[in-house]
């Protein structure tokens, strides 16, 4: 199959996850397989988000991919890095003596890998991480390459981005879910309190409040052993 034919098989793949509903990592992992098929001369691709504003190798093709950039996030310098504060596509074809990164390029021409692709995934205005290329060649990435890949990030980027939103609405849900489950359980207990004692809501809230600071547990905790006690309770006068 030509470089061509790659591309658009690549494209085409891509294209269809646009159209799926996947987990974060699944989507991130079929963009970093069809980035290899791609981008001509690549050896390995990781996909780096930003979250709160730190660098993470979510998923990657290979394990050498996971430790230079690792390097890269330890030392605060590398191309990944670069791409992302710049926006601009950075690309070496002989890390070992590069200027920008003194002291990443050396590091990574001992781990074998001597030339990097890396491109920023920008949706609208902002960026969400870096598509990172990598090759144990010299010179590995030609203009054309270049250019495939900067073809290619442009919908990775928006494949990316619908998946964290996904990821951050189904996170979001599940907290919903939690905090009312978690009101509801707090109701039961205040309940249960009153008719123990005969106390207001108020005070039997209060009640519970103060239980949960004495013993350093969360009040919903709290609450669900109190409720959980009761059933107990409960279920033994039968």
């Amino acid at each position: 199959m030509s470089i061509e034919q790659d591309f658009r098989t690549a494209l085409g793949s891509l294209s269809g996850l646009l159209m799926t509903s996947q987990p974060l990592e699944t989507t991130l992992t079929r963009v970093a397989g069809f980035a290899v098929t791609a981008i001509p001369g690549a050896d390995g691709v990781g996909l780096t988000l930003i979250e709160a504003g730190q660098p993470d190798t979510i998923v990657a093709s290979t394990n050498f991919v996971r430790v230079v950039d690792e390097v890269q996030y330890r030392l605060r310098e590398g191309p990944c890095l670069q791409a992302v504060a710049d926006r601009r596509t950075q690309i070496c074809g002989s890390l070992g003596g590069e200027s920008r990164w003194p002291r990443f390029g050396p590091r990574a021409g001992r781990l074998g890998v001597h030339s990097a692709l890396s491109l920023p995934l920008l949706v609208t205005d902002r960026v969400v991480g870096a598509l990172n290329v990598y090759a144990h060649e010299q010179d590995a990435f030609t203009a054309s390459a270049v250019r495939l890949g900067e073809l290619f990030a442009e919908p990775a980027a928006v494949a990316v981005a619908n998946a964290q939103v996904l990821a951050q609405t189904q996170r979001l849900a599940a907290q919903l879910e939690s905090a009312l489950t978690n009101r509801a359980t707090i109701d039961q207990a205040i309940g249960i309190v009153m008719s123990r004692s005969g106390a207001s809501a108020q005070e039997a809230f209060d009640v519970l409040r103060e239980r949960s600071q004495r013993d350093h547990v969360k009040l919903a905790d709290v609450a669900r052993r109190l409720v959980e006690d009761a059933m107990r309770r409960a279920r033994h006068r039968r």
